[in-house]
């Protein structure tokens, strides 16, 4: 793909986001979740073969069905009050096909079955983007929302975060591992979103940073299953010792980032009366956690026949972006002690 287009997508992409962000209208949040969905389809299709044009085609085909129905729904809600306002959405049935048509947006579960397969089909890179900036429109649009879905937000969360650990287990492929990843990072933010969203803001932050930096190793090592990345030792030694902590990290591991946002949640469920439901969330989360630990097994204990480790370094592929990678997987490993800081941030915006 030519520099030029390429740099006019990703231009799209930001204003497009930008849009959702500052929006108080629903045709002009709709506008810009439309811009994203139509900039991101020509980055996937950069990889000309049969699983990419397969890829699109469901990215394509689901994106489209949640757009309308959210355009749908905001004429419903219109008809009602006469008011297009996001803070305006008043009509309980309204307020439930929206929520939903974003949750599928999102990949929550059950409306889950085409992020895996979207994620293999495409490249590292424009996985890295699904994961981490398509995510931040309709999470933001979901987080204004009043809190007349709540429950039924509560009853997807803890779905998602059950179906992320279970569909990760059997998985070899790296991308459709950090997309059950996806949906149950997605399930724990959804989860405490009607009752602390200052934690939610900060799971999301923590994400964001662990699935960039997760992504970045894969595609530096160019590992995209886990033979490969079990060859990964011979080619860049100091980044594969690093990448099983960035997978602790992503299960939640102390004293490790990801260990922040789902301390503070199941600190905010207790609170909140909900000991039972924050028992369940944290021993799903141990599922997350055998996969993560199974990957840094196949990185730690096993080494591939194929491996050779004399080969020369010019044969090697040039490395590139090691200095994002080096700070993005910093903030994943060392921000705990950080954490009052963070929320304190999170708390004054």
């Amino acid at each position: 793909m030519p520099p030029v287009i390429l740099f006019f997508l990703i231009t799209s992409l930001t204003i497009g986001t930008s849009i959702v962000f500052s929006s108080s209208h629903w045709l002009l949040a709709w506008i810009g979740l439309e811009i994203n969905s139509l900039a991101i389809i020509p980055i996937m299709t950069r990889t000309h073969n049969p699983r990419a044009t397969e890829a699109v085609t469901k990215y394509f085909l689901t994106q489209a069905a949640a757009s309308a129905t959210i355009l749908f729904a905001t004429l419903i809600n219109a008809t009602h009050t006469g008011e297009w306002g996001l803070q305006c959405l008043t009509d309980s049935f309204s307020i439930l096909i929206i929520t939903t048509a974003l949750c599928f947006k999102l990949g929550l579960a059950p409306m889950h079955v085409w992020m895996p397969e979207v994620y293999q089909g495409v490249d590292l890179l424009t996985a890295m983007l699904l994961a981490t900036w398509q995510k931040l429109a309709p999470f933001s649009i979901i987080m204004q929302l009043n809190p007349g879905s709540s429950n039924f937000l509560f009853f997807m969360g803890m779905l998602s975060v059950l179906i992320g650990g279970l569909g990760g287990l059997s998985q070899n492929q790296m991308r459709k591992i950090l997309a059950y990843s996806s949906i149950s990072h997605m399930g724990w933010m959804i989860i405490i979103l009607q009752y602390q969203p200052q934690l939610t803001l900060l799971a999301l932050l923590t994400y964001l940073v662990m699935t960039f930096s997760m992504f970045m190793v894969l595609h530096i090592t160019d590992a995209t299953d886990m033979n490969r990345l079990a060859m990964s030792w011979a080619k860049m030694p100091v980044i594969t010792a690093l990448t099983p902590l960035i997978l602790l990290s992503l299960g939640g591991l102390p004293p490790l980032t990801g260990f922040l946002p789902k301390w503070l949640i199941l600190a905010e469920l207790a609170k909140q009366g909900l000991g039972a439901m924050a028992t369940i969330v944290a021993l799903t989360t141990l599922l997350s956690l055998y996969f993560y630990l199974r990957l840094g097994y196949a990185i730690f204990i096993t080494i591939s026949m194929n491996t050779n480790l004399g080969t020369t370094t010019w044969r090697q592929k040039a490395t590139k972006m090691l200095l994002p990678l080096a700070a993005s997987t910093m903030m994943t490993l060392a921000s705990l002690p950080l954490a009052p800081s963070l929320l304190a941030l999170l708390t004054i915006t």
